[in-house]
């Protein structure tokens, strides 16, 4: 696991977003992945190995239970980064632009805490009003050394207009 980061709370504002390049500007509270948001995760994407929601067969494998799908601890990242980063607040839009890579290091077992820790390594106004962050991401386990995943993470920041 990350050094504890001594989270400021949700920030806001591009200004403030270009004074934390090359730092952690925070993280998430722990989020629970129970098995109740995994049915649902698996209802929604119709993925329904066993791996992830039949407890007697799960509990015979190498993972002990069930474990999340690698895409439902994937998709918790903007809930985690809302925390972080508010822009709602400061009237930006923020759009999805992809990842660089995605690496799954570490099953999440059903009912074990998750948070999200960024990084934003690099920002760059692409045209007037719009900048490019790239963040490098970990998806920590609660008591595990080992991370759920890590990610390098691409998105556009529209400004607000006056």
């Amino acid at each position: 696991m990350t050094e504890d980061i001594q989270n400021i709370g949700a920030i806001s504002g591009v200004n403030t977003l270009k004074d934390r390049v090359g730092q952690k500007v925070g993280h998430s509270s722990w989020i629970v992945v129970d098995q109740a948001m995994i049915n649902r995760f698996a209802d929604a994407t119709n993925d329904h190995q066993y791996i992830h929601v039949d407890l007697e067969a799960a509990a015979k494998t190498e993972f002990g239970g069930t474990i999340a799908h690698g895409l439902l601890t994937l998709s918790l990242l903007p809930s985690m980064f809302y925390e972080v980063y508010d822009a709602f607040s400061g009237g930006e839009t923020g759009v999805n632009y992809g990842f660089d890579s995605v690496r799954f290091l570490s099953p999440v077992p059903s009912g074990a805490r998750v948070r999200g820790v960024f990084l934003l390594t690099s920002m760059n106004e692409t045209q007037l009003g719009t900048h490019r962050l790239e963040w490098d991401v970990t998806v920590e386990i609660e008591g595990s050394e080992k991370p759920a995943l890590v990610a390098k993470w691409i998105d556009l920041l529209i400004e607000a207009a006056e």
